[in-house]
């Protein structure tokens, strides 16, 4: 059967959900699936809201709209409060834990918990929080690889910007490890 994964990325203006969902979509357009992405952000600059829908899947995709995410990422208090119901049973939720200090009462999805301002902020900079969820989703998904995104992001980034794919890279890293083990305590 063919899948198809349905992904919310949602946050404050400046914290990087458009970029975050445009390495999605063009990594799953280089590992030969359909996509779409859909950016939606408020009129300020930063600290408005900021969030983008991305579609992957084995097939064409019949409609871009997403109400039902098969996962949602979630970078402050209000998108954890739009998206954590929304999310399909059996799916999965990534909560930026260093803003949100809410836990989820669902028990049917994944909910994978990062500090990620946090640890971006011991990396030097708070940018490379959204790739540290990034990485923490692509473990806890499995839909697609960190190798995958870290390739997008050297092939992606514009010139003046690739003295920051390496420390992009170890976000990446940093959040599938954070997955990891989160998914290995539940396993036990």
């Amino acid at each position: 059967m063919p899948e198809t994964s349905e992904v919310i990325i949602s946050g404050f203006g400046g914290q990087g959900t458009l970029f975050a969902g445009q390495i999605l979509a063009y990594t799953g357009m280089e590992a030969g699936k359909h996509v779409t992405w859909i950016p939606s952000y408020g009129p300020e600059m930063r600290g408005g809201k900021a969030r983008c829908t991305v579609v992957i899947s084995d097939q064409e995709i019949g409609s871009p709209i997403v109400r039902e995410p098969t996962s949602a990422i979630v970078m402050n208090i209000p998108s954890m409060e739009a998206y954590e119901p929304a999310v399909k049973p059996g799916g999965t939720l990534i909560v930026n834990s260093s803003l949100i200090d809410l836990i989820s009462s669902r028990e049917d999805i994944t909910v994978i918990y990062v500090p990620a301002t946090q640890m971006a902020a011991e990396m030097g900079t708070t940018r490379v929080a959204n790739m540290i969820l990034l990485g923490a989703w692509s473990v806890a998904t499995g839909v697609l690889t960190i190798p995958q995104l870290a390739k997008t992001l050297v092939d992606h980034l514009p010139p003046e910007k690739q003295r920051f794919v390496q420390i992009n890279r170890k976000a990446l890293r940093l959040g599938s490890a954070v997955a990891e083990s989160q998914l290995e305590t539940v396993a036990a």
